[in-house]
């Protein structure tokens, strides 16, 4: 069921406007497939669109943003990120939290609303087809 979070833009910060299953929109722009929003500034593909496809580049990448916390959205289920993937983050004291990906856009526009410097890498994964997984 689709949900609306925010309103689609918020003064000087980006927002996830909406998710659902294989899409969302940040500041109103339709993405279908995964994605980094920072805080500020553009939304850029987060070439992943599983997490089992996840590996040390797709964090490392996180870095040049400078953010505080970054919010991994795991895709329609909470997955745990390994330790070691994001070690790069936690090095730099980058705070890393993991949730679905539902759960992370909600989290993301809280924060970037507070002026926190925020990122969110999610995975947007499409529902699988009848009978799947």
């Amino acid at each position: 069921m689709p949900v609306k979070f925010e309103p689609d833009r918020l003064a000087g910060v980006n927002v996830i406007s909406r998710q659902e299953p294989g899409r969302l929109w940040v500041n109103g722009e339709l993405r279908e497939s995964s994605v980094i929003v920072p805080w500020r500034g553009p939304a850029r593909d987060w070439a992943a669109s599983h997490f089992e496809q996840l590996g040390a580049l797709h964090f490392e990448r996180l870095l040049a943003l400078e953010p505080e916390v970054v919010i991994v959205g795991s895709g329609r289920r909470i997955r745990f990120v390994p330790p070691a993937l994001l070690r790069p983050l936690i090095e730099r004291g980058i705070g890393a939290e993991t949730m679905d990906t539902a759960a992370a856009c909600r989290t993301f526009n809280v924060l970037a609303s507070e002026g926190r410097s925020v990122v969110a890498a999610l995975l947007v994964e499409a529902e699988p087809a009848e009978g799947g997984r």
